[in-house]
């Protein structure tokens, strides 16, 4: 059955379905709060000095890579281009995969939203544009050397400590 018939099963009609609120949003409407398993992409971009633009969060105030959630059918690196222009105002010319990260505790967000994250997370060194924060969900960005986020880790969001581990591990080599 696809997402589709799903969403028709539940007699959702056609008029009353909001795509513009993305894949999850749709999906919150009918379980709430409920644990989703969450598939999506995340990006680390690197400027030629070594740093890293992160952004911080409206919603916890933590730093953050950019990513979000894969919509229907969009590719995993075309979800990770997205989210970086989205959310940072850059381009992404170039995408190295990092890793692709699963089996984290579950996360709870401030809204109550509990999710557990299938992310596979991209650098980005190739890249173009000014970057400028989304102000929807990011209230600043800042670049960050690797010294700063290896002295300070608490400042990163925590479901997306594991890919900063990777990324200061990978920049060790």
């Amino acid at each position: 059955m696809t997402n589709q018939e799903i969403l028709d099963s539940e007699g959702v009609q056609p008029e009353e379905k909001e795509p513009s609120l993305g894949y999850i949003m749709n999906l919150r409407k009918y379980v709430g709060h409920s644990p989703l398993i969450m598939c999506g992409a995340g990006v680390i971009a690197e400027n030629t000095q070594g740093e890293i633009l992160l952004g911080r969060r409206r919603d916890n105030g933590m730093w953050d890579d950019a990513g979000g959630a894969l919509e229907l059918g969009e590719s995993l690196e075309d979800c990770a281009k997205r989210e970086l222009l989205e959310e940072m105002g850059i381009t992404a010319n170039r995408l190295e995969v990092l890793g692709v990260f699963s089996g984290a505790p579950p996360f709870t967000y401030p809204n109550g939203d509990v999710v557990e994250n299938v992310s596979v997370v991209y650098v980005c060194r190739d890249f173009c544009g000014t970057p400028k924060a989304q102000t929807e969900e990011v209230s600043e960005l800042r670049w960050f050397s690797l010294a700063e986020l290896i002295n300070d880790f608490s400042l990163i969001n925590p479901p997306s400590r594991v890919f900063f581990e990777k990324y200061i591990e990978s920049r060790s080599h």
